[in-house]
């Protein structure tokens, strides 16, 4: 159960941090106030660092199965940011979907890739 309330926590702020950092970056109107690929830039990598640290933080509370782990919360964190997208995201910015793939859900399989690099590095570590 434990796992399981982390999980959702951090992933639900794997979302959040990036997600908050771009409200910064848009007027009150909606309008982006950056170039839009400096924009997307910002948002890979302040999604990628936020990511990786959440991902640091949660494998610090794993002793074991760490590859397993990897995979288990690579694949719920994707899951947790498509659905809060679909719910928030989406209607807020009136993406079509595949749009909103092309331009940015793909973009959360690096929390997979993440996931699954540091699991398996710990567990050949732990071997």
């Amino acid at each position: 159960m434990k796992a399981i309330k982390w999980n959702l926590g951090y992933g639900f702020l794997s979302w959040f941090f990036p997600f908050f950092i771009s409200i910064f970056f848009f007027s009150k109107d909606g309008e982006l106030q950056i170039d839009l690929f400096l924009f997307k830039t910002i948002m890979i990598v302040v999604g990628s660092l936020s990511g990786c640290f959440l991902l640091y933080r949660y494998f610090l509370l794993v002793d074991s199965k760490f590859l397993k782990e990897g995979i288990i919360i690579g694949t719920s964190w994707i899951s947790i940011n498509w659905i809060l997208d679909f719910l928030i995201l989406l209607p807020m910015s009136k993406m079509q979907i595949d749009v909103y793939f092309i331009q940015i859900g793909f973009r959360y399989l690096s929390l997979l890739f993440f996931a699954i690099a540091m699991g398996s590095i710990l567990e050949q570590k732990n071997k």
